[in-house]
């Protein structure tokens, strides 16, 4: 308290000095001044957005590789040397194109030998047939024994089995010179070649090439098994589609469908093997290639969406901020469910109508007053 000494007339008798404490207004008797009532605490401005509403398709993600439906070795049928070769190393060609060509000369001589010995064998038989005809009247009248005319018929016969068998080595020797020519039986993609023009070739040599299909072309993955039923599920409703994609290849993003499901579960990893099937007309996707395969299941409508962007982590889990009763933000823990894109499924936790505050969230905390502004606001001030 402070003391407003007034000093009295001294009496210049006794020498006494009186001194008064006089207290100054507004001060409070334990000397210290009384301060302002603290200011409200101002609404800090929050960016905030709706709770989106929207049909959710749900997907499964899985790691995959390519694999080719047909990988062939081109190898020779009949011995001979390289003529040619028609496909370069590493061509794409189409189902029928000429690949190589083997030395068709001994061949050709093969099948022209084959059609002289039928030739000469169907006159033999000509002749035959002739001479048991003749012997049928003969042998009536006595002029040809029983024996003569049975051996008259035994050569007709023969010769007509040797006609035989030279028709099926003439088609023989034609199929040989048919496989001098080498012809993709499929379209795909050549790899690297192994005999050189010149080299002689036979069925003995091993493979000249080899030819793989890529378009279509399979994508297998390995679902585990606790996701077996859903896709199961899926597929008994129909097609179950597929998205492929590379990392850091968007041009290489195809669309196909689940065509395949193993018939057991391996024991070992507790997955199950697994095929979609893509078109490929271009060739980009090649065998042993890895990719992301992502399986449609179904469309969930009517599913509460946050954006990931205002998620907030604790030791309880993931929450938002809200703008509460009062224009207060208000922590709201969450149940969250597959995203999609820069949003996140919410199974709990929100609900149609909730304001989620997007932006200035370091400054805020449970119960602090906000100004919600439209997001829109925020970036034009």
């Amino acid at each position: 308290m402070r003391i407003l000494k007034v000093s009295l007339a001294a009496l210049a008798m006794t020498g006494v000095v009186a001194v008064v404490g006089v207290r100054v207004a507004g001060e409070r008797a334990d000397g210290a001044t009384p301060s302002a009532a603290a200011p409200a605490m101002m609404a800090m401005p929050a960016p905030v957005v709706p709770v989106v509403k929207k049909t959710l398709p749900i997907y499964l993600e899985y790691p995959g590789r390519i694999e080719s439906i047909r990988s062939i070795a081109l190898q020779a049928r009949v011995s001979g040397y390289i003529e040619s070769q028609l496909a370069p190393d590493g061509g794409d060609v189409k189902s029928g194109d000429l690949l190589y060509q083997i030395d068709p000369r001994d061949l050709q001589a093969a099948l022209d030998q084959a059609n002289a010995q039928s030739q000469r064998d169907q006159a033999s038989l000509e002749y035959a047939r002739a001479s048991y005809t003749r012997g049928e009247e003969l042998v009536k009248s006595g002029f040809v024994t029983k024996d003569a005319y049975d051996q008259r018929a035994s050569s007709m016969h023969q010769g007509e089995a040797a006609l035989v068998a030279d028709r099926a080595a003439v088609e023989a020797a034609k199929l040989n010179l048919s496989y001098a020519a080498i012809t993709a039986p499929f379209s795909g993609r050549l790899g690297r070649n192994t005999a050189a023009k010149g080299s002689l070739v036979g069925p003995a040599t091993g493979p000249l090439n080899t030819l793989v299909e890529l378009d279509p072309i399979y994508v297998t993955f390995n679902p585990s098994e606790s996701e077996l039923a859903d896709i199961m599920t899926a597929r008994a409703s129909g097609a179950v589609e597929a998205e492929i994609s590379v990392a850091g290849a968007p041009q290489l993003a195809r669309k196909g469908e689940l065509t395949f499901l193993d018939n057991g579960i391996d024991k070992a990893t507790g997955t199950i093997a697994a095929r979609v099937t893509i078109a490929n007309s271009d060739f980009l996707l090649l065998p042993g290639q890895y990719v992301r395969v992502r399986l449609h299941l179904k469309d969930e409508p009517n599913t509460l969406m946050a954006p990931m962007a205002a998620l907030g982590s604790s030791q309880t889990g993931k929450f938002v901020y809200v703008v509460g009763e009062g224009e207060r933000a208000e922590a709201r823990p969450l149940t969250l469910g597959p995203m999609d894109g820069e949003l996140v499924s919410v199974v709990k936790g929100l609900k149609e109508g909730d304001r989620i505050i997007v932006g200035n969230l370091q400054k805020i905390g449970p119960g602090s007053p906000v100004k919600p502004l439209p997001l829109e606001e925020t970036h034009n001030p």
